[in-house]
């Protein structure tokens, strides 16, 4: 083997409350046929009999579905997400009320040589062969897509059957996106005097001037908040960006000196505007920020930097929010009150830093710096020969490690528990190769391919992902172990974007840290946790004691539910649910969905998630500004 998992390692345990994802089988493997296999007139075939059953013929389920299969809906049955598993859940889906099933009618959609009906590998080796076909849809009050992938029933001769549905909604009917043919004019033609120009216009609705409301305020100016605020643009919605920062960008630009993004380029992309075709396979950090400048500004988005919220009351009665802000305009203090509908906290999905404070003799510490991961922003210059410890393993706490090995330090990683780790390169080539990458389809299209598994069905698929990568990351990991590392395969050995899903964290893609470890120029404290800080050194649990010139604690951040109790006070944080991790059904817990409290919205997760997740919350508040739902709705 490539690498011994820890046994149940603290590492997989995931964010309190959250569901482990429910245990996959793969359905049975048929034979091969004696005739090639025809997608086309197996999935017409199918859709046929499905749109016959949406409209009340008598079909029978058994002859569509697969005893155990999957239907993933994002808003397209009810206002929710959903993963509905077997045949008594999806019954009840397509019969829910006297009117029957919101789904009103599918079409195959072969706009596109990707889209059309294919062969394909269900799993990763191939040995389970199935039909897939992208999917247009129509709801009562909406349209969007889908993705089925159909397989031959071995216990219902050879019938082909769903093993997983996919439906997500795009649009509203008659509440369209102002893109493409529905563009803006950018002008009034025509005689009207003391008409303002673009300029003008938009001072007023950035300023919030002549009595010019936002409908909706979002914390924070990161991909979150910038997605999110680009996406309702786009459906009417008038929102406002605020920030404590000087500039939009600066939650990347101020971390530390050699970060740069993990993901690929193919997989960041923003809505409306990809990443032209000379930008890096990894974005630096300082080229995100002035990218995310660039977007705000081309996107016209309202956004005031320097800006706190000092106050907030939500009027139960109004369903609206009073927002007391403390802005800094030309070096003056402005305070100005507004009452939006919506508040979306964006303020990342990890929320606050974990900063370990009950850690005995914090303050006794006399060396250079003692920090959370956050608050580093590089090296101190001429400092070769100084010993450095990191607290913590993943993503931040490696970069850190390796920037601080490249500056002269004596580097020690402390890891208190197992991570996971990946290289680069295989994670791009096994995991992404031909969806997200420069041979792949349109990223919207990639999307839909890769969010349209549900987690527990993803989860089992990507073991295999997970033994393809140790395979090839084989003496990496040997040379980690050997070192005194401990690794993770991710909850049920399920890989790193499960482990994404399910805590947050707890992962490292390695960009060249974990070769420094293996050749011991980066050296590692395992297992043992800290009993107290002395002034020029760390004792652990075990007796043993490490000198230090600089700690940084890369021990993570909190629930977002955390921050929204720190902005906005106990009475919101105990009315929200708890964010991240899998809900019952295996979909994320509250992130992008109704949170408890109306009017009060999470939103956050990678570049690629934003992306995707925005529509959703986008067409939510639309769908509750217009009447179409109400927050109590299912």
């Amino acid at each position: 083997m490539a690498t011994a998992a820890v046994d149940i390692p603290p590492s997989n345990h995931g964010i309190p409350g959250s569901n482990m994802l429910r245990h996959v089988d793969l359905p049975e493997i048929a034979p091969k046929p004696s005739e090639p296999i025809d997608p086309q007139g197996i999935a017409t075939a199918w859709l046929d009999a499905f749109n016959d059953l949406l409209t009340g013929h008598d079909i029978d389920i058994k002859d569509l579905f697969l005893d155990a299969s999957y239907w993933r809906d994002l808003l397209c049955t009810t206002w929710d997400f959903h993963t509905h598993h077997g045949l008594p859940k999806i019954l009840s889906v397509l019969k829910r009320s006297d009117k029957g099933c919101r789904l009103q009618a599918m079409k195959l959609d072969s706009s596109s040589d990707v889209k059309k009906p294919t062969v394909c590998p269900i799993d990763f080796h191939g040995n389970l062969e199935g039909v897939r076909a992208f999917l247009t849809l129509e709801t009562d009050f909406g349209r969007g897509r889908g993705l089925v992938k159909l397989i031959p029933d071995t216990k219902d001769g050879g019938k082909w059957k769903v093993f997983t549905l996919f439906t997500t909604l795009e649009e509203l009917k008659g509440h369209e996106e102002s893109v493409y043919t529905r563009r803006p004019t950018g002008v009034d033609h025509g005689a009207n005097p003391g008409r303002l120009n673009w300029q003008e216009r938009r001072n007023v609705e950035a300023n919030c001037e002549r009595s010019f409301e936002p409908t909706v305020v979002i914390i924070g100016g990161g991909q979150g908040g910038l997605t999110i605020a680009a996406r309702l643009k786009q459906l009417g919605v008038s929102t406002l960006i605020i920030d404590r920062n000087e500039r939009i960008g600066d939650n990347w630009r101020n971390r530390y000196h050699q970060l740069v993004l993990h993901d690929s380029v193919w997989y960041d992309h923003m809505p409306y505007l990809d990443f032209p075709p000379n930008w890096p396979i990894f974005t630096p950090k300082d080229k995100l920020a002035e990218w995310f400048e660039f977007y705000a500004k081309a996107l016209e988005l309202n956004v005031w930097t320097k800006t706190s919220l000092m106050s907030s009351d939500w009027d139960e009665d109004k369903r609206q929010w009073s927002l007391t802000l403390e802005r800094q305009v030309d070096g003056r203090k402005e305070t100005r009150t507004l009452h939006p509908r919506h508040v979306i906290q964006a303020t990342g999905h990890s929320g606050e830093p974990y900063f370990p404070s009950h850690i005995e003799g914090l303050d006794s510490f006399k060396g250079d710096r003692l920090v959370h991961s956050s608050q580093f922003t590089g090296p101190q210059p001429d400092a070769k020969g100084k010993k450095a410890v990191i607290v913590g393993c993943c993503n931040s706490g490696h970069d850190i490690a390796q920037d601080y090995y490249e500056h002269g330090y004596d580097v020690t990683m402390v890891q208190r528990s197992s991570t996971l780790v990946v290289s680069s390169e295989n994670l791009i080539d096994v995991e992404m190769k031909g969806v997200y990458s420069e041979d792949g389809p349109p990223v919207e299209d990639a999307d839909i391919l890769s969010l349209s598994t549900p987690n527990a069905v993803a989860a089992r698929l990507k073991k295999d992902h997970t033994k393809e990568i140790n395979k090839r990351d084989a003496p990496l990991l040997r040379g980690l172990q050997t070192a005194g590392f401990a690794l993770d395969n991710g909850p049920e050995s399920a890989g790193i974007f499960t482990k994404y899903l399910h805590r947050g964290g707890g992962y490292y893609i390695d960009v060249g840290a974990s070769h420094l470890i293996a050749s011991r120029k980066i050296k590692i404290k395992q297992g043992h946790e800290i009993s107290h800080i002395n002034p020029h050194s760390l004792t652990f649990t075990d007796g043993s004691e490490l000198p230090a010139d600089e700690i940084v604690f890369a021990t993570g951040y909190q629930n977002m539910r955390e921050t929204a109790r720190k902005i906005f006070g106990d009475g919101v944080a105990e009315r929200v649910r708890d964010v991240w991790g899998f809900d019952e059904e295996g979909e994320t817990r509250t992130m992008w969905r109704r949170t408890g409290h109306p009017g009060f919205w999470f939103f956050g997760g990678n570049l690629a998630l934003c992306r995707f997740y925005s529509r959703l919350l986008a067409l939510q508040i639309k769908g509750l500004e217009v009447g179409l739902m109400g927050y109590e709705d299912d």
